[in-house]
């Protein structure tokens, strides 16, 4: 058997959408505000992953400039028929209040690598949209409907509607076939279809510390939905000793040999309850047992081990530690908040550096210049050789540790009445802009700046050097977990990330080169 250490997936990876093509499997992601646009990982033995593409890498496919924080892309589906791969997705353009503005979208391609198709518009009635092929050749759509009126209850049930392929657009009626268990909040819906059943997956509960999934199974696609005995299928609710909190929102895949396995979303929080990890993917074993499925070993609540089949080990290159900006593109693990990487950065301008462009504030929902990826580890340190020159106070570049435009960490590079170059820290909570450190670092005539940032559970230490050998802090330990779902405002969907970053708040574009950037996962 293939022993899985779950989380499968580490580090923001929320909502997965599993799928077996052969001998390979694919999961898809969310990636909310995050360009390009939902992550598929790649496995051969559901042991190693790598992410292998992001789809949405064209404003024509997805356009989330001023999208708010926790928008953009939710809940993504991914399925394989007739020679394609299907992708369904959401664009969030608002979703905090009484409305919420969701579009949903259809792309395709013959490979998960491409080319993906220019997206087919679907509908708005609400998010989390699945694709589902009837083995009759038919297409399904589901998803959950959004109701603003008051008094109603806003999760009102699942929406079933036929897609025409030949037409690329939704046909006959709309039917609402599920409308949820007493757990409430029904969303994400998935249909499968087993020994003459339609299974209908959901979650439920919402996506913190209640978050569940649940089944129910009918004879016809269109209902009635039989809701399973002894639900939910998984939660983690009423166990906090648990190492996997929040286990719901998932999907199933049947294995080569017959057997299935269930891809959910999970948290593994600090020890004060929040999560900078964000939601991440783990594995778990299904049993059908009378007609139903079960969790494998016999309970409702997560595992730390999935026992999958006895498939041949498969590892992929491991991304190094230190990127040295050195190649054409981009490294896959690198992402922008709403705008293309591309757009604010350049590899070619300066061989060997990756040069960030100045643009608006950090605090920007359309188009500020900050590239980062993922912290996927509770021990993480990032490094980076900063080369910058501001010409006065509205121009600055420097390292980040970023979980939204109202919820960050800047270690950064300015200009100040008593300094050429002058390093200060800037911290953003829930909106709130303060600057911890008083006294700003004057490095003027220095070069190459080298600042670092380590994180450890629920604290944060920041660093500079002048020579990339000695270190010395830049004031004293912060608070972590700032950079959080649970403590976003109203809440979040995300995770942290660490990054690079270049403001020119007077419109001059003044740019920032980075020699390198290190990301090391420390114990």
């Amino acid at each position: 058997m293939s022993k899985v250490e779950n989380p499968a997936l580490r580090g923001f990876n929320p909502d997965p959408s599993i799928v077996r093509v052969g001998d390979d499997y694919y999961i898809a992601t969310s990636t909310f505000e995050w360009y390009p646009g939902v992550q598929i990982s790649h496995s051969k033995d559901l042991v190693n992953w790598r992410v292998v593409a992001r789809p949405l890498e064209r404003y024509s496919q997805l356009d989330m400039r001023g999208n708010p924080n926790s928008g953009g892309i939710w809940a993504p589906c991914l399925t394989y028929a007739d020679g394609l791969f299907h992708l369904i997705y959401t664009n969030s353009r608002r979703w905090a209040g009484s409305f919420k503005d969701v579009h949903n979208y259809l792309v395709t391609a013959p490979s998960i690598t491409g080319p993906w198709s220019e997206p087919i518009y679907l509908n708005s009635s609400g998010f989390d949209p699945s694709l589902f092929h009837d083995d009759d050749g038919r297409k399904w759509l589901v998803n959950m409907v959004w109701d603003h009126r008051p008094g109603n209850n806003p999760f009102g049930g699942i929406l079933l509607q036929e897609y025409s392929p030949k037409e690329k657009k939704l046909v006959g009626p709309v039917e609402n076939i599920f409308r949820g268990t007493a757990l409430g909040l029904v969303e994400g819906p998935h249909i499968y279809k087993r020994d003459g059943y339609y299974y209908l997956l959901t979650a439920e509960g919402g996506t913190f510390i209640t978050h569940a999934a649940t089944v129910a199974r009918s004879r016809s696609i269109h209902g009635p939905y039989e809701v399973m005995p002894n639900n939910p299928l998984i939660s983690s609710a009423s166990h906090p000793e648990l190492r996997l909190q929040s286990a719901g929102h998932g999907s199933f895949v049947e294995n080569k040999d017959g057997s299935w396995a269930l891809a959910h979303l999970c948290r593994r929080p600090l020890q004060n309850g929040r999560s900078t990890l964000g939601r991440e993917t783990a594995l778990q074993g299904i049993t059908w047992v009378e007609g139903w499925p079960r969790l494998a070993s016999g309970g409702q609540v997560p595992l730390d081990v999935y026992e999958g089949p006895n498939l041949p080990r498969h590892e992929w290159p491991k991304t190094p530690e230190r990127d040295n900006f050195d190649k054409p593109v981009l490294g896959i693990e690198w992402q922008s908040p709403r705008v293309l990487p591309a757009d604010v950065s350049s590899l070619a301008a300066r061989p060997g550096y990756l040069r960030l462009i100045g643009r608006e504030s950090i605090s920007s929902n359309f188009e500020q210049s900050l590239v980062a990826r993922r912290q996927q580890a509770k021990h993480v340190q990032a490094t980076t050789c900063m080369q910058f020159t501001p010409q006065h106070f509205q121009q600055m570049a420097g390292l980040v540790a970023f979980y939204s435009t109202d919820s960050f960490y800047y270690l950064y590079v300015s200009r100040a009445e008593h300094a050429e170059k002058a390093l200060a820290l800037m911290k953003c909570e829930r909106g709130n802009l303060t600057f911890p450190v008083e006294k700003e670092y004057v490095l003027d005539g220095v070069e190459n700046i080298f600042l670092r940032l380590e994180i450890k559970d629920d604290r944060i230490s920041f660093f500079y050097s002048r020579d990339g050998v000695t270190y010395h802090a830049v004031g004293w330990e912060h608070d972590a977990s700032i950079l959080s779902d649970e403590h976003a405002v109203p809440c979040g969907f995300t995770g942290n990330f660490v990054g690079m970053a270049c403001q020119d708040l007077a419109g001059t574009r003044l740019h920032a080169d980075f020699d390198w950037f290190d990301y090391r996962e420390i114990g």
